[in-house]
């Protein structure tokens, strides 16, 4: 980062001057460039890597005080040296400090003190630099691990980190890590300001230590980005345990200062995400299984009758629900039963199994739906009194169609019949709750009618009231196809949103 030999421009209308002051500077070793008017110094300022300016204050177009002034404005951390013959007395100095020059000469000059001060003042801003750097990088640091710990997924995580290694190194940036799976991913960053993305990648992480290292390498063998011609890549890898796979970070070289601590403390940080997040993918996996594991294994196949279910736990940021549902035939009639216990845990899931196999216990003992509601209400008031749930419970006789219906608190059922559509509305306390329950709700299924049920997670939205979403739902199934998979598919690509926060069960009834 520090470079070579600084580069000065002087600028001064008299050629013997000028040629004076470049012969001093060139035998110590600075590039030298110059320049004849204060215009011309202008227009180099900003577009050559111009380290220092040696001005003269008195210039044929403008004055070298406003020509400093000018370039401070522009380029606060442009050193500039003032020499003058005539402007040396007490008040011109003090106007060229107080203009914005960082140090003033007035001839005659000794070769040796112009040298020394260009040292000087270039040790200072060149110290500046690097400390404004670093606070700048520091201060990118801080965001990037603040946005890969906030990253919803791994994938989006790989993109922030390689977005934020980006911008704090303002060059192409890549960040390479496992999965919880094993698979191998990069998130690519061209540059600051352009969108990361994730592509397949493939490392021999061999031979890699635990904890941080950084190496330069061939950007060859890193070709997931541009690098920039003539320059090698400088890649720190973060291994947090020996069973992990590590972490790389890989930046141009150019960009790195002696030590890297940025980099560093980058691929520690981000390899620190990376760590949680796979943790956190491991137990969703292990908690979605479970909850699966509780849920009936196949549909029944009933003469007359067309099912199907759809069931979507939560996006991976999200903890596992309640929802749940039942199909299974008893004594000649379909039991079918759907619900939702309140919260999102391993503890809901847990609940919502013991809710499921009561319903089945009290069914095989021969109740009615209000009867099993009763008393799976009790059992919860006695054995689970802190749960709240929702839940709707029907039995169906497939040759006749006759329906027995008990609600308690759940989502009203949309029923499709004759191309019209209603939902079957029956008010009933949630279970959990002590409180008088309406009697069953009977009526017949004609058929070619169609019975949908489902859970809050299908309508429900932050930013859109409960009406809203059944009335989303009713649009959605005025057209009942003739494949019932394909139209509870249908429901969830329409209704659901594309990170869905909630657990949603759909089951989808039709008589033929």
């Amino acid at each position: 980062m520090d470079g070579g030999p600084a580069t000065v421009l002087v600028v001064d209308d008299s050629r013997t001057k000028r040629y004076l002051l470049v012969s001093w500077l060139s035998r110590a070793g600075f590039t030298v460039l110059e320049a004849e008017t204060g215009g011309e110094a202008l227009a180099r300022v900003g577009v050559d890597p111009i380290d220092l300016v040696v001005l003269d204050v008195r210039l044929p177009d403008l004055s070298g005080f406003e020509v400093c002034e000018r370039i401070k404005t522009d380029h606060p951390a442009m050193p500039v040296i003032h020499v003058s013959a005539h402007a040396v007395d007490v008040v011109d100095r003090a106007q060229g400090l107080t203009r914005g020059a960082d140090a003033y000469l007035a001839e005659p000059i000794e070769p040796e003190e112009l040298v020394a001060t260009a040292h000087a003042v270039l040790r200072y801003y060149r110290a500046r630099q690097r400390a404004e750097l670093l606070a700048e990088r520091l201060l990118g640091l801080a965001d990037t691990t603040v946005a890969v710990h906030a990253a919803p997924t791994f994938a989006r995580l790989l993109e922030e980190a390689a977005a934020g290694a980006a911008q704090i190194f303002r060059s192409p940036a890549v960040v390479i890590a496992e999965t919880f799976d094993g698979d191998c991913l990069a998130g690519v960053a061209a540059g600051p300001s352009v969108g990361a993305g994730v592509v397949p990648w493939v490392v021999d992480d061999s031979g890699v230590p635990t904890g941080a290292t950084v190496r330069v390498d061939d950007p060859a063998r890193w070709g997931l980005v541009d690098w920039p011609a003539g320059d090698t890549v400088t890649v720190a890898a973060a291994r947090l345990r020996e069973d992990r796979a590590p972490l790389y970070v890989v930046v141009p070289t150019a960009t790195q200062t002696a030590r890297t601590p940025v980099l560093v403390q980058l691929a520690q940080a981000v390899a620190a995400a990376v760590e949680a997040q796979r943790s956190f993918d491991e137990e969703h996996r292990i908690a979605v299984t479970l909850q699966r594991s509780l849920l009936p294994r196949r549909i029944p196949e009933i003469a007359g009758l067309d099912l199907a279910v759809r069931y979507e736990p939560a996006s991976a940021q999200t903890e596992v629900g309640g929802d749940f549902y039942e199909l299974v035939m008893l004594d000649g009639h379909l039991l079918l039963a759907i619900g939702d216990v309140a919260g999102h845990s391993l503890h809901a899931a847990t609940v919502m199994a013991e809710l499921r196999h009561a319903v089945r216990a009290y069914a095989v003992e021969g109740h009615q739906p209000g009867e099993i509601l009763h008393r799976v209400n009790e059992m919860m008031r006695t054995l689970l009194p802190a749960e709240l749930a929702t839940i709707c419970v029907l039995l169906l006789h497939p040759g006749t169609g006759h329906v027995r219906m008990a609600t308690a608190g759940h989502l009203p059922p949309l029923l499709h019949s004759d191309g019209r559509v209603e939902f079957v509305q029956q008010s009933a306390p949630l279970l959990g709750v002590r409180a008088q329950r309406p009697p069953d709700l009977e009526f017949v299924l004609p058929p070619g009618a169609t019975l949908v049920f489902y859970t809050d997670g299908l309508i429900e939205r932050r930013d859109a009231t409960i009406d809203e979403g059944l009335s989303a739902l009713a649009a959605a199934a005025t057209r009942i196809d003739d494949d019932l998979d394909r139209f509870c598919a249908r429901l969830l690509v329409e209704l659901a949103p594309p990170e869905i926060h909630d657990d949603v069960a759909v089951v989808a009834l039709r008589r033929r």
